[in-house]
């Protein structure tokens, strides 16, 4: 009787989803209440950030690119996008797919960020781009004048800046309880195989070997120069490369920090120590690394002096009069655990710790945290990281780490690689954003030339 009520009357029954246009209960949800997804790079980080972005039905992924072949064909992506378009050429997707796509997702190597993100805001898409946001402090700079050039949503992801972790420590700047900090210390223990001594290289450059035929290493390597294929490079062990990534200062960094940099309005330092560059090269990271960096006085808020430490020995020492006392009056040290930073006042009573993405902070001794119990449980956002820039793709509400946010972070974590790269300490000028009396390290902000085919990108945003 549908069916012939429907050919009668020249119309045809649609789904509920579409003909009332709010979802159903089986999860489909109409088109006005999604956008169109394409995907650069679909493997690693991006199997958890694709369906993260898709979640609710809110986007549908219609396009994907990537440079290796048996990432982009992989089961997974047949399953959970069937019908998106595949390319290897993240530009030719763009050009041909323009029309059709609303927002991009661009999770690969570092030094590939800040292309694919350009690219697709020139085009007027909104972009999710993978932490640190770009692979050096210029490519930061100029995202940041993109994002207001073009007016598109963006959000780097850096997931604990919009977590309850995040509002937590927002409040408790808002109420005082954490206010004139004056020293930071921050670290990560060694968990990439750079930072482990018998997994690192003594020769350099490394063994190199084929590429592989599934894989476009002219493409994989895209602005930057192309060396030849290392086995060591893809499809993950380029983070260890100064050519390509930001070590674990930029892979952690931007978790660890994130919080205080931002919250605290730290902005950007005026001198950068190199103290320690354990089995120091300018291939790859070092095995220990500890820097320093000190940022100056912002109006009422103290200069900060920040400590940065990863590899062995990562795990700050905290003054005895922090820890907490058991039932027998025994003092016990914090289980401060693997990452995390120590925010200290000059002579406070108390310090606050709290360890990365979007975990919550303490404050020790537990004697002092009690004295603030009511204000250490505050409510979450109603939406997740990834959640939040899909719906703001829709006109429902902001990104918590639009470019805004995300580059003068980026900015911090770029110029520490460099006091990395040359093992020196370095003094830097906010105000015209150029190290002092080091050619060598203002050469360092612009990262490499881009290779012969790129220039474009960095020629104007």
């Amino acid at each position: 009787m549908k069916k012939t009520a429907s050919a009668a009357f020249g119309f045809s029954v649609l789904p509920s989803y579409l003909a009332l246009g709010k979802p159903d209960g089986e999860g489909n949800v109409p088109p006005s209440q999604r956008i169109n997804l394409a995907c650069i790079g679909t493997a690693g980080r991006a199997n958890s950030v694709i369906p993260s972005l898709c979640s609710g039905g809110h986007a549908q992924v219609v396009a994907l690119a990537d440079v290796d072949a048996n990432n982009l064909n992989s089961q997974k992506n047949q399953e959970r996008s069937p019908d998106a378009k595949k390319f290897k050429d993240f530009r030719v997707m763009l050009d041909k797919m323009g029309d059709d796509i609303d927002a991009v997702s661009v999770v690969t190597p570092d030094h590939t960020h800040y292309v694919a993100t350009l690219a697709a805001m020139q085009l007027g898409k909104h972009v999710y781009v993978e932490k640190p946001l770009t692979h050096s402090y210029k490519e930061a700079d100029n995202l940041m004048k993109a994002e207001e050039k073009y007016g598109v949503v963006t959000q780097m992801g850096n997931q604990g800046h919009t977590s309850t972790g995040s509002e937590q420590f927002k409040h408790l700047v808002d109420k005082g309880i954490i206010k004139d900090i004056v020293k930071i210390e921050a670290w990560k223990s060694p968990s990439l195989w750079f930072m482990k001594p018998e997994e690192r290289k003594n020769g350099f450059p490394l063994k190199m070997s084929d590429v592989p035929g599934h894989v476009d290493w002219d493409l994989w390597c895209g602005p930057a120069p192309m060396e030849e294929f290392c086995k060591q490079y893809h499809p993950f062990g380029w983070r260890a490369f100064y050519l390509y990534g930001l070590g674990m200062l930029g892979d952690w960094g931007a978790h660890i920090i994130d919080f205080a940099h931002h919250w605290l309005d730290m902005r950007l330092p005026t001198k950068i120590d190199a103290i320690t560059m354990e089995d120091h090269n300018q291939v790859i990271f070092p095995l220990v690394t500890r820097l320093g960096m000190h940022f100056p006085a912002r109006g009422d808020k103290p200069p900060i002096d920040l400590t940065w430490h990863d590899g062995a020995g990562f795990e700050p020492d905290v003054n005895e009069k922090f820890w907490d006392s058991g039932s027998d009056g025994a003092k016990k040290k914090p289980n401060l655990g693997g990452a995390g930073t120590l925010l200290y006042q000059e002579d406070g009573d108390y310090v606050v710790h709290r360890n990365s993405h979007g975990s919550a902070s303490r404050i020790y001794p537990r004697v002092e945290m009690m004295k603030y119990k009511d204000d250490i449980k505050v409510a979450g956002p109603e939406l997740d990281h990834l959640q939040s820039f899909t719906q703001a793709c829709m006109g429902n509400g902001k990104t918590s780490s639009p470019f805004s946010v995300a580059a003068p972070l980026t900015k911090v974590l770029t110029l520490g690689v460099v006091a990395q790269y040359l093992n020196e300490n370095l003094e830097f000028d906010p105000e015209t954003e150029t190290f002092k009396g080091n050619a060598a390290a203002n050469d360092l902000l612009s990262g490499p030339a881009p290779r012969k085919g790129w220039e474009g990108y960095y020629e104007s945003v």
